[in-house]
């Protein structure tokens, strides 16, 4: 099962088009920043996003997500064909 950094409805877009969440919902806040790489979504549907921004506003801290292109099992397969993981 892969763990998820931060939970996200990835069908969930507002007015940036880009998929959004709340930073106290991460598993830890701390590696959410802009340019991070993340795995966000739901154990079921996990995707590989990068952190665009963090927007505070009056009900918490946004988290703006772009989802980049193919699935968590092909980031896998990059990461032990370049680093041995």
């Amino acid at each position: 099962m892969t763990t998820i950094d931060i939970p996200a409805d990835l069908n969930s877009e507002d007015e940036t088009g880009m998929v959004w969440t709340f930073l106290d919902e991460a598993e830890d806040p701390s590696i959410i920043r802009p340019g991070e790489v993340v795995v966000a979504g739901s154990p079921l549907t996990p995707a590989v996003c990068e952190v665009v921004d963090l927007v505070d506003k009056a009900v918490g801290t946004v988290v703006h997500l772009r989802v980049l292109p193919g699935t968590i099992d092909q980031y896998r397969r990059l990461l032990a064909r370049v680093g041995g993981y």
